[in-house]
């Protein structure tokens, strides 16, 4: 028998998996880690959507199962949103599906249109199921690098698609954007979206849009949607979620929206593999989409503060973190002093000196070396205590690295 299943071996080792291991070892041995590694909102689900959860799941009937592609209101109401976002016109019955939150979307979107051996392109860096989930399907990928000295350049990146296309055999079949970013965190405009429309159509690719931070930002500029622009559903769907934007992420709710055919795509391969979320759940993600949306205000208001607290402090500790215009993350450079380590190492070191833990840019692909992504999910005093942390690292940065040296020398 062969000794790993095919699509397994295919995936490299979790980036994270070390990390996330040192992490366990410490707290088991007490030590108190100010977690900024995972993306995982802490806020309360504001209490209209739990309280329509509830009166919802007092009704027998709505704990049958569920449709694949999403209750009618529901559908109607991620319709509605667009309508009043973005100006956009979806139609619920052919270009709307509600997905178990956007990643499992992403990834079976990618099972339905992908033949083995096609050939897609993905950002680098790049939340991970945009690479691997066309992976998992059996494509070819060509990475494209989004930033340009830890900024996101319009014309160099459309260029970079440009160049990836001519020199793909076969020629590229779709491509991943997301924006605003995970995991740097970097937006767009309307401009580079009717760019990126223009390119694919007249290179014949699917665009697959990742807009779920589409609410968390920190500027008068709300993020578009690629939607926006003329002609774009020839070409385009675009996956949005409820965890960020309504703080509900174990309630798995996101939807895709846009090309009919692609919609259909999905509808079909979902209608084989669930029956959807839980009709309560999806009734009470109506409820959010339908209902105040003050809610998205306060959401919104609690990561500008712990942003600006934590550019403040580190910087203040000695670390320039560049402030994110949007999403609840911050894309860091590695210090100086610990940058010839690597992203992956000064993880452990904040760990180990500081107890403070990161996610290493190296995880998120080639591109992302050099940085480390830490999440606005710790209050504004834990922030504060981290930043005291990195400033003994910082502070201490010689004698840390000679004892790394001589750890290393003796580990050889």
């Amino acid at each position: 028998m062969p000794e790993e299943f095919y699509r397994i071996k295919r995936l490299p080792p979790y980036v994270f998996a070390e990390v996330n291991r040192l992490k366990a070892e410490y707290r088991a041995a007490g030590a108190d880690i100010i977690d900024f590694g995972m993306g995982n909102p802490d806020m309360d689900t504001p209490s209209h959507i739990v309280e329509k959860l509830v009166e919802t799941v007092r009704k027998p009937r709505t704990h049958r199962y569920s449709a694949s592609k999403g209750i009618p209101g529901l559908r109607r109401a991620q319709a509605g949103y667009y309508e009043r976002r973005f100006g956009v016109t979806l139609d619920p019955e052919t270009e709307v599906i509600a997905t178990l939150g956007s990643k499992e979307g992403l990834a079976n979107l990618a099972m339905a249109i992908t033949a083995p051996g096609d050939t897609m392109l993905v950002p680098s860096p790049s939340y991970p199921i945009h690479p691997y989930g066309f992976m998992i399907a059996g494509a070819s990928l060509r990475h494209i690098p989004t930033l340009s000295e830890g900024r996101f350049d319009p014309e160099a990146y459309l260029r970079n698609v440009d160049r990836a296309v001519h020199h793909s055999v076969p020629s590229p079949v779709a491509l991943v954007v997301n924006f605003p970013s995970n995991p740097t965190a970097q937006v767009c405009d309307l401009d580079f979206y009717r760019d990126l429309v223009a390119m694919a159509r007249k290179h014949h690719l699917w665009v697959l849009s990742d807009l779920a931070y589409a609410e968390i930002y920190f500027d008068d500029n709300p993020p578009p949607s690629i939607l926006q622009v003329e002609g774009a559903k020839e070409c385009c769907v675009e996956f949005t979620s409820l965890s960020k934007t309504f703080s509900m992420p174990g309630w798995r709710m996101g939807f895709a929206v846009g090309n009919q055919r692609l919609i259909g795509a999905l509808t079909r391969i979902k209608s084989y593999l669930d029956y959807g979320a839980f009709t309560p759940v999806q009734v009470a993600a109506a409820a959010a989409l339908n209902g105040p949306q003050d809610c998205i205000d306060e959401i919104r208001a609690v990561y500008r503060a712990r942003r600006d607290t934590l550019v403040e402090a580190m910087g203040r500790a000695g670390w320039d973190i560049p402030p994110p215009p949007a999403t609840m993350f911050a894309w860091a450079p590695v210090p100086e002093p610990f940058r010839a380590l690597g992203s992956m190492e000064f993880s452990k070191i904040l760990l180990k000196e500081a107890d403070v833990a990161v996610s290493p840019g190296v995880g998120f692909g080639e591109y992302g070396e050099g940085f480390v992504r830490l999440g606005l999910v710790e209050n504004e005093q834990r922030i504060r205590q981290a930043a005291r942390g990195v400033k003994k690292v910082l502070a201490n940065a010689s004698d840390i690295l000679s004892r790394y040296s001589q750890l290393q020398g003796a580990a050889e």
